[in-house]
């Protein structure tokens, strides 16, 4: 399995050329379909946002086998998240955990509208995501006079990428291990819907 330095820049530029290949001449990947009948080993798990705007696969450029994907709405971090990211690092060796957010998500906008207008009507599972985000946002809403509300939206959006990435770091004995070894690296990345850009930015190794 490749290291984690290796598996950012190979989703960095995959990422380059998704923004290079209009999208009418974006390769399929039949031909791979048999060779994943012996087995997968994915080279990167991405924690992501369900959005259906952000497909991780198409975002960076990969095919069939070569990303363990797990998408929740909000890009939260509960024990099924946790287990599927353990199962990936260990059932195939995968060193590389990226968890991945999106400008304009709908489960941060939707945190920052209840701490503002509390809704009792609200749905007890889609209150779960909510309150998941919560204790992330709430700080940042408290400074929303002085900040401003793009600010604070663009704000809690990495703030809560972040809170899932060390959720992952230091949540899980099986993680935190794998980390300390030095064979899994967590990083934070934001994935920009007008321009199709993803921006590493936490916890990238210092020579990156």
């Amino acid at each position: 399995m490749i290291d984690p330095i290796e598996a950012i820049q190979r989703l960095k530029e995959g990422n380059k050329r998704f923004l290079s290949t209009p999208r009418e001449h974006r390769p399929r990947n039949e031909e791979r379909f048999s060779k994943m009948l012996e087995g997968q080993e994915p080279f990167a798990i991405i924690l992501g946002c369900s959005d259906s705007r952000v497909p991780a696969e198409i975002v960076f450029d990969q095919g069939l086998g070569d990303l363990f994907v797990i998408r929740v709405a909000g890009n939260v971090v509960a024990r099924s998240q946790v287990g599927s990211v353990e199962f990936a690092a260990e059932a195939f060796g995968t060193r590389l955990v990226v968890v991945m957010g999106h400008t304009d998500c709908g489960a941060v906008k939707a945190t920052i509208n209840e701490l503002h207008r509390p809704n009792k009507e609200r749905s007890p599972n889609l209150a779960s995501i909510v309150d998941r985000i919560r204790p992330v946002v709430e700080p940042l809403v408290e400074l929303e006079d002085k900040i401003g509300k793009d600010q604070l939206f663009s704000s809690s959006i990495r703030a809560n990428i972040r809170a899932s990435a060390n959720q992952l770091r230091h949540g899980s004995e099986i993680l935190e291990n794998l980390i300390d070894r030095g064979d899994l690296l967590v990083v934070g990345a934001e994935y920009c819907l007008r321009t199709g850009t993803v921006d590493f930015f936490d916890g990238m190794p210092d020579q990156e």
